[in-house]
């Protein structure tokens, strides 16, 4: 038996594939293409390998749930039962988590708008930190903190070192004596907490040092103005689970550890937020050949309209159906919006032959494919969650109006 994808819950066996422990042909005897499979066992697996292996060298990490990877209230329950927090930037985010049950002091949430209503509920159910992106904000924390006789925790978003980033306060000598000035003025507020993220998909020690340095640099210049963060806040930007394994992780761990300590930003916590990692290579489409051309093109019957480019997943394409011919032809894969544009891959590895009506099995769209897809005037997929031989429709087409949050 292989694995298929470096993923242990996909598995070829004989001419079929083994999707934890139900077979594909099983599965497809319950819904027509195309159709989403989350993998309860593989999100269980990745949460407990990176908190484990940061757990192990950092004895003050705190580890936060990036609901905009995928808000899917089963998968948000599964990650909550493993005692992980909830990062969150919406209202909607916000009522699902408390809904399901995440404790306010384990939650942090901001982004670069806040509503009225967001900031009220926050403070009001006392969430962990409000994160802020504009200064500006500030003022009207304060103000709703006052009225309802709260102190409301705060983590500034720093803009990272990255070209063009426009997201997070930027420290200049102006900003830096507006942040004083409101730090030392309204008594409602504390900030607690500095937050970068350098970007999504982040798989070299490059590009999390440059992360920490940002960190670094802002903490010193905070320091400096009397303004003493107690944590540090490392933003998430893991890849896939099956793209970064184990030991590269311990090997991330080890080296931020080593960063941290360089540059005396051993704080008091250390948090992150994984999305991604946790559930992106636990999310599978099964898609159908739809259309083929002679010059190597096939069309399924998803696009970016499901699986979204702006998603920037680590998509992995099989021909299910001759699963076991070798996959070495240069192959383009397109979709069905009615536009050039819709393409999935170019020149892929794909089987020399291939055939209308096969069965392409599409890997690694667990993360942010659901949140920001935009359903196009298609029907909408049904979505499956399985653990070991349990299969449970978790979104059902005929039932369920939409997965989108209200």
């Amino acid at each position: 038996m292989k694995k298929i994808a470096g993923n242990p819950y996909l598995i070829k066996e004989d001419n079929d594939i083994l999707i934890d422990s139900i077979s594909l042909s099983n599965l497809l005897g319950r819904s027509k293409t195309p159709f989403f499979i989350f993998l309860e066992n593989k999100i269980r697996d990745n949460v407990r390998t990176l908190t484990r292996v940061f757990k192990s060298l950092f004895d003050n990490v705190q580890v936060f749930y990036s609901f905009k990877a995928n808000f899917l209230p089963e998968i948000c329950k599964i990650i909550h039962s493993e005692g992980i927090g909830a990062e969150l930037v919406g209202l909607p985010e916000l009522k699902l988590a408390l809904e399901i049950g995440f404790p306010p002091e384990k939650i942090i949430i901001g982004g670069p708008y806040l509503t009225k209503e967001l900031i009220e509920m926050s403070v009001d159910k006392g969430v962990k930190e409000i994160i802020v992106y504009n200064i500006k904000y500030l003022k009207q924390i304060d103000y709703i903190a006052k009225k309802l006789n709260k102190i409301q925790n705060i983590c500034l978003r720093i803009r990272s070192s990255k070209f063009e980033s426009k997201l997070g306060i930027q420290l200049t000598n102006k900003s830096l004596i507006e942040l004083v000035s409101f730090v030392k003025n309204y008594k409602n507020i504390k900030v607690t907490t500095i937050l970068s993220h350098y970007t999504t998909q982040m798989n070299s020690l490059e590009q999390f040092n440059k992360n920490v340095k940002t960190l670094a640099n802002a903490f010193h210049l905070l320091s400096g103005q009397g303004l003493n963060p107690m944590n540090i806040n490392l933003g998430g930007g893991f890849p896939e689970a099956t793209i970064m394994s184990e030991k590269q992780l311990e090997k991330l761990a080890l080296n931020i550890k080593r960063q941290l300590v360089n540059y005396n930003l051993d704080r008091k916590n250390i948090y992150l937020e994984p999305g991604r990692y946790f559930v992106g290579d636990s999310g599978l489409i099964i898609a159908k050949i739809v259309n083929k051309t002679d010059n190597r093109w096939i069309f399924l019957d998803i696009g970016n309209h499901i699986c979204p480019k702006f998603a920037k997943c680590s998509l992995r394409f099989y021909n299910a159906s001759q699963i076991n011919s070798p996959h070495k032809y240069k192959t383009s894969i397109g979709g069905i919006i009615p536009t050039d544009q819709d393409v999935l891959a170019k020149d892929y590895f794909f089987t020399k032959e291939f055939n209308e009506e096969e069965i392409v099995l599409i890997t690694n769209v667990g993360a942010y494919t659901l949140t920001f897809s935009n359903r196009f005037p298609y029907g909408l997929p049904n979505i499956f969650l399985v653990k070991n031989k349990d299969v449970e429709q978790i979104f059902n087409t005929v039932i369920d109006h939409d997965f989108s949050l209200v």
